[in-house]
């Protein structure tokens, strides 16, 4: 069979996006400027963010979604976006939903979470034998309570799942949320020999490996290598890619490294960061899916991330690759040492 296509699953989630004037302390009060709802969740984002692209190959969806007016919202939108979603089931539970805290001045944000629908999405979900894509992704781990349940055979339900798309033919990647915890050695390293692809952030890394890469608010750029190696050792298949607001490294199994700098914007053209990895692993996907140098699949997903800042939303700000490569030729990248 010959496959085209990503397929995502996992996380379908509403973000309720609300820029403040500043974050409050406990007790205290903060202004909310302006406000708005946009898709939010790995594989929502993702599939959003590829279709944006033009992806020249098809999209398809797995998950839950509640009977509301918020699963009626992502359904419109994957047919909006053309984005199969027959394996994108309506259940009781409610859609889950995000309430985003953005501090304009920072562009940093604060997430409360409400589980929903995500909560029930099970192995049973997944049936890889209808679709020809080429690649699965799965996000977040972490944030699934059905898939992080134990498995005897493969650690995790999530890591029996990826398994499976593998004995499909399907490269896998995976991606993490950053769950202030100490979950992830538990639940994330079960998943990684079954994972041919691996994003995660430096905290994700630092939190999964227990290899300090944030020191005093700065990255500790030269242990980003012995982090990625300490993935690979832990299965990794093919690429493990640690992102940060700086630069992303990516490291394969092979030894094959890059050190990718990422978009030269100015504060003030950072409406919002939400979404930023998502964005990412949307242009870095797309580039392995159509056989480009992992060194150019790093620049067009810094590029795409680089986009996705412009709008205080998870997609908003992402336009054409085109256009989001222009930003990387217009404004430069960071040089990495």
């Amino acid at each position: 069979m010959k496959r085209a296509g990503i397929i995502a699953g996992g996380n379908w989630i509403i973000d309720h996006v609300k820029m403040v004037d500043v974050y409050p302390a406990e007790d205290a009060l903060a202004n909310i400027l302006n406000e708005g709802s946009s898709n939010g969740g790995s594989p929502y984002t993702l599939l959003v963010d590829l279709a944006r692209l033009n992806a020249p190959f098809p999209l398809e969806a797995i998950g839950l979604v509640g009977r509301d007016s918020d699963g009626e919202l992502i359904l419109a939108d994957c047919a909006r976006y053309k984005i199969d979603a027959r394996q994108l089931k309506s259940c009781a539970a409610p859609t889950s939903y995000t309430d985003v805290m953005t501090v304009r001045s920072t562009g940093r944000r604060t997430f409360f979470h409400q589980r929903g629908a995500n909560a029930l999405i099970d192995d049973e979900h997944f049936d890889f034998t209808r679709t020809r894509a080429r690649l699965f992704h799965l996000g977040y781990l972490l944030l699934l309570d059905r898939l992080d349940r134990p498995c005897r055979q493969y650690g995790t339900v999530a890591a029996r799942v990826l398994a499976r798309a593998q004995k499909q033919g399907l490269k896998t990647s995976v991606d993490v949320v950053s769950e202030d915890s100490d979950r992830f050695r538990r639940l994330v390293l079960p998943a990684l020999p079954h994972a041919d692809y691996c994003f995660l952030n430096e905290f994700e890394a630092e939190r999964s490996t227990g290899i300090e890469l944030r020191r005093k608010g700065k990255v500790v750029a030269k242990r980003l290598p012995e982090a990625a190696r300490a993935l690979i050792k832990a299965g990794v298949r093919e690429w493990v890619m640690i992102h940060y607001p700086e630069a992303v490294f990516a490291l394969h199994r092979s030894g094959e490294s890059h050190h990718q700098g990422s978009v030269l914007l100015s504060q003030s053209r950072i409406a919002g960061t939400v979404g930023a990895g998502d964005a990412f692993a949307a242009g870095v996907l797309h580039g392995l899916h159509e056989g480009i140098p992992m060194a150019s699949a790093l620049r067009q997903g810094v590029s795409v991330a680089a986009a996705s800042l412009s709008d205080a939303s998870s997609s908003e700000g992402v336009k054409s690759l085109r256009a989001c490569l222009a930003l990387g030729a217009k404004y430069g990248y960071r040089k990495m040492i």
